[in-house]
């Protein structure tokens, strides 16, 4: 039910999100896009969020204090904000859900929030999204997450067979528009953003439809950048936040597209000017001709990225060098090069990893530079693939280097492409 006036949960949720409006307003303005709802404490132990809606369990709020209700209404109000709810594609519900919480709780901590007890927090994910933190989360891992991520389910179950399938109260059932949202105040576009108005969440909401979740993706994000400019105008947004929603507004290219375009950009076709023959008059006529370009690729065996992963990086590349007439000559390290490397491979040959590939030590780029820079005829463009965790050269080395960084580590010099 929604909190009644009067009642300490309901003054507890009026102060927690009036003082995030005032002191936090990019936070306060995404949290008053979530209506609280009491929720049954059968399926709503602590808090949940269907991107609509924020659901409580009132006797779990009833145990926080106001500081501690701040950092749950942020928490659901980033997941929604993040569009964590049409990110996870094909990864596992359970690992993607707590790969969520890791990228939220250290984001409203370094915003001087106080989390609850059993906020999921490890130092070696600040920073990172959620997508690059799910390869570090195990089945077997014991973390829970905070909360409730009910927009979502697992992949190919039936929405219409949720033991969700009414929404609180059982209105929104029978208020389906199809795939056109309703209407509301967000410029009329729809929103699916203003919950059936009910006085019970007695069942969870069932998980969002593919068309509720384009919908709302494209709300949330207009809602981001709305919540944005307001906390700038009032010189009230965090650095780590700042650069979040920079990175999230800024226009991004999947890191294949990325790296076709370097790779396209370093191949060599020109025009140059030649005398004609005689025979054809006195004119000098432009002809266009382009020569094989030289990539040197390096793969880093240190054991942090994982055979599939190889495998993904090197099809792509054998895809785009055909197409711009590359010759690759790629190579192995680790803390050292690769005993039985370098491997050629010419444009017109399929590019193959070699059967097995040696390492799993530590980490340095230094031989692979070291090699690449005593190659008779140095490289048109090095890819380096790795986690960017190691040993590097003093100095850039004269030609291009193109990193393709699995994690969140970061490089001295060269262009620095984000894999996952």
């Amino acid at each position: 039910m929604t909190p009644a006036a009067g009642d300490e949960v309901a003054q507890k949720l009026s102060a927690a999100r009036a003082w995030l409006v005032i002191d936090k307003p990019f936070l306060g303005a995404l949290v008053l896009r979530l209506p609280p709802i009491e929720a049954d404490a059968r399926w709503c132990p602590t808090t949940a969020t269907d991107a609509r809606s924020f659901y409580y369990n009132r006797a779990y709020l009833q145990s926080l204090s106001l500081e501690q209700t701040k950092f749950i209404l942020a928490h659901e109000a980033l997941h929604c904000a993040l569009s964590h709810f049409a990110r996870r594609q094909h990864r596992v519900k359970r690992r993607w859900d707590i790969a969520c919480d890791y990228a939220v709780n250290p984001l409203l901590l370094g915003d001087g929030l106080r989390p609850p007890p059993r906020a999921l927090m490890r130092a070696a994910f600040e920073g990172m999204t959620a997508e690059e933190i799910y390869p570090y989360i195990k089945d077997t891992d014991s973390d829970e997450t905070l909360d409730r991520h009910v927009y979502d389910d697992d992949a190919g179950a039936d929405p219409s067979t949720h033991e969700g399938s009414h929404r609180a109260g059982g209105g929104a059932a029978n208020q389906s528009n199809g795939d056109k949202p309703p209407r509301d105040d967000d410029g009329g576009r729809g929103s699916l953003g203003k919950p059936p108005q009910a006085d019970t969440a007695a069942a969870a909401p069932p998980p969002l439809t593919p068309a509720e979740r384009d919908a709302l993706a494209t709300q949330w994000q207009q809602r981001l950048a709305a919540a944005a400019q307001q906390a700038l105008r009032a010189g009230k947004l965090a650095g780590s936040l700042a650069r979040l929603v920079d990175r999230l507004l800024q226009p991004q290219l999947p890191w294949r597209a990325l790296l076709a375009r370097y790779m396209t950009s370093a191949a060599r076709t020109d025009y140059s000017f030649m005398r004609a023959s005689r025979r054809e008059g006195a004119a000098i006529l432009p002809s266009l001709h382009s020569r094989h370009i030289d990539v040197a690729v390096v793969v880093d065996t240190s054991g942090s990225i994982n055979a599939q992963e190889l495998q993904e990086f090197v099809s792509e590349l054998d895809a785009i060098k055909g197409s711009i007439g590359a010759r690759i000559t790629l190579h192995a390290c680790d803390a050292a090069l690769a005993a039985d490397g370098p491997w050629i491979y010419e444009p017109w040959d399929e590019l193959r990893l070699p059967k097995h590939l040696s390492g799993g030590g530590g980490t340095s780029f230094r031989p692979a530079f070291a090699w690449a820079e005593g190659l008779e005829r140095q490289p048109d463009l090095l890819l380096y693939f790795t986690d960017a965790s190691g040993e590097f050269p003093p100095h850039p080395p004269r030609f291009p280097v193109l990193w393709l960084v699995k994690g969140k580590g970061d490089v001295p010099w060269g262009q620095r492409v984000q894999l996952n």
